[in-house]
């Protein structure tokens, strides 16, 4: 038993340690670690010679007292020898050494938002509600009611719509619930894929058509960049269950009549209109695109409309590298082309003509009497224009423009889009176009998916935070908008009195705390004040609750007088004014206004 345990001890450690509280009884001196001064040959003896081993050392082992030996380690006399725990080696189920404690903490983790999400404080989320509130007052008017649909949707009825169709459902936050047979869900990547789950779900319970708006978050698993965030809000409105295109473009007008009540002016935006059906005639005319072969040249297809989707940003020469053999750009990326013959090439860049007058339907006329395709989304077109025209939506908002493509895969007639005309200086400092911050169109088979039969429907979306963007990068937007009137804390035992204060205030209407944390430095209440962002401070102590008076310290004025005054008239113009307890609603009132 001895050879065979000291041996097992030998391969797998190799050799022996001390392990406490056993050790002591060799050397009540000994602490845990401890090397144990045995001289080499005697550590060898007992190694190599086991069948020799004292009655003392194998009780030490029996015990636990020998643990593992550590090879090398040196006594400070420098004999090898053995070693109490934590010296040497490491034997599975072994105290923990205290020394070693700070190395076996667990990692704590990073307080970091991941790559593409962010976080929104106080005036950012304050600025975003009443945008909300501003278009659903919109949507309101124009009578829809509002619907709150699941975050989370099967991958299955959400479909593969993403915007990249070369990674169909890769561009989802996606997982699989429970066993290998489960289904997989995913974060909803817009809210108009819901809206089709929706309204087949309870389509029965439903008036049609059904008009309905939502706002909420969507999550895209795209690679993040400057300003693009894998979460970001939308703000929706659609109809399903009509197929005319008069509610296209009531959702055109709808879209100006937003924009301009949150604060974007006549000029500074332009709705761009086109139809899927036109941009069909033009692939069918180029010979891209046979209705009766719809998966024939899908792949030079996706090329050829990802390519007029960025004309703006590549201009005429970029889009035709794209359809030639393909473009490399200054990073190096390279962006493969569909390797269109001239001719193919020419009908296609006919849709780049004109596109600021809204009256020039030539080059549409033209795909027209290419393909009946064509020709029935020139017609969609020309009745849009003419009812928005009507109602007073001239070019000035509303353009017919043939290269507008949107990206989403599930649009079947009319498309457009909302751009920003203004500019604004990007990171560098650099002048640039805002761009878009809405579209929407026509989707007349996404609910057809759960149903069988042919729902239609149009749709609009605003994309909030991009919108938000634009009016701050213009200074529209107040930043830092007033905090609550901090009622500081004078007397520990009034905090009653200063509660009444706070819920006079409240009554009528006007934000108020009183400060909660500890009130034995005046100076930190005030600091407290200042980065609230606070407009006054109300300070009474006890004289001033004998008197029922208070003081308020009005922090803007303040502010103000610290920034453009001189001392002496900083002295002359003191921002701390006595008032009347009973005074004290409307002297606030008067201030914020």
């Amino acid at each position: 038993m001895r050879r065979a345990l000291i041996g097992e001890r030998n391969r797998a450690a190799g050799g022996f340690r001390l392990r406490r509280p056993l050790h002591q009884k060799a050397d009540p001196a000994l602490q845990d670690g401890d090397l144990v001064g045995l001289p080499h040959d005697h550590v060898r003896q007992v190694l190599d010679r086991p069948g020799q081993v004292s009655d003392a050392f194998f009780e030490m082992f029996h015990e636990g007292l020998l643990t593992g030996f550590a090879p090398g380690a040196r006594t400070p006399g420098g004999t090898r020898g053995l070693c109490a725990r934590g010296a040497g080696t490491k034997d599975a189920g072994d105290e923990k050494d205290p020394r070693m404690a700070k190395k076996d903490k667990p990692r704590r983790p990073k307080a970091q938002t991941p790559k593409g999400f962010r976080d929104y404080f106080g005036a950012e989320m304050t600025a975003r509600k009443a945008m909300l509130d501003a278009i659903a007052e919109v949507y309101a008017l124009y009578g829809f009611e509002p619907l709150e649909s699941s975050a989370v949707e099967t991958v299955e009825s959400l479909g593969k719509f993403l915007p990249d169709v070369d990674r169909p459902n890769e561009g989802v936050f996606a997982w699989q619930e429970g066993d290998e047979d489960g289904d997989w869900l995913a974060l909803r990547y817009d809210l108009t894929a819901p809206l089709a789950r929706v309204y087949a779900q309870h389509r029965n319970d439903l008036p049609t058509p059904y008009r309905r708006y939502a706002m909420g978050p969507v999550w895209r698993n795209e690679k993040p960049g400057p300003g693009r965030f894998r979460q970001f809000y939308q703000c929706d409105a659609d109809t399903v269950g009509t197929a005319s295109v008069a509610a296209d473009a009531e959702m055109c007008a709808m879209l100006c009549d937003t924009l301009e009540r949150v604060g974007i002016a006549r000029g500074e935006y332009k709705v761009r209109v086109n139809n899927r059906k036109v941009l069909n005639g033009v692939l069918e005319a180029a010979g891209l695109w046979n209705p009766k072969e719809p998966e024939k040249d899908a792949e030079r297809r996706g090329i050829v409309m990802r390519a007029i989707d960025k004309f703006d940003r590549l201009g005429r020469d970029g889009v035709l590298a794209i359809l030639r053999e393909g473009r490399l750009d200054e990073s190096g990326d390279y962006t493969p082309g569909a390797n269109l013959s001239f001719e193919q090439r020419e009908r296609i860049m006919v849709l780049f003509g004109d596109t600021n007058h809204a009256d020039n339907f030539a080059a549409l006329d033209f795909f027209a009497e290419k393909s009946e395709t064509g020709k029935r989304g020139v017609e969609e077109l020309k009745e849009i224009h003419d009812l928005l025209r009507e109602q007073g939506y001239g070019p000035d908002r509303i353009i017919i423009d043939p290269s507008v493509v949107r990206g989403l895969g599930y649009y079947t007639g009319p498309v457009f889009e909302a751009e920003l005309t203004f500019e604004i200086a990007d990171e560098k400092g650099r002048p640039r176009q805002f761009g878009s911050v809405a579209g929407g169109g026509r989707y007349d088979d996404l609910v057809t998916r759960f149903t069988g039969q042919q729902v239609p429907a149009t749709g609009v979306s605003i994309g909030v935070d991009r919108l938000l963007a634009a009016l701050a990068a213009k200074g529209r937007i107040d930043r830092t908008p007033y905090g609550p009137v901090i009622v500081t804390v004078m007397d520990r035992d009034r905090m009653a009195d200063y509660q009444s204060i706070c819920a006079t205030l409240r009554q009528a209407g006007i934000r108020a705390e009183v400060y909660l944390g500890n009130p034995k430095n005046f100076g930190n209440q005030l600091k407290y004040a200042d980065k609230r962002g606070s407009p006054a401070a109300i300070i009474q102590g006890t004289d001033e609750a004998a008197r029922g008076v208070v003081q308020v310290k009005d922090l803007i004025l303040g502010a103000k007088i610290a920034q453009e005054a001189s001392l002496e008239e900083w002295k002359e113009n003191p921002s701390q004014t006595e008032v009347p307890r009973d005074e004290l609603v409307p002297f606030l009132q008067n201030l914020l206004k």
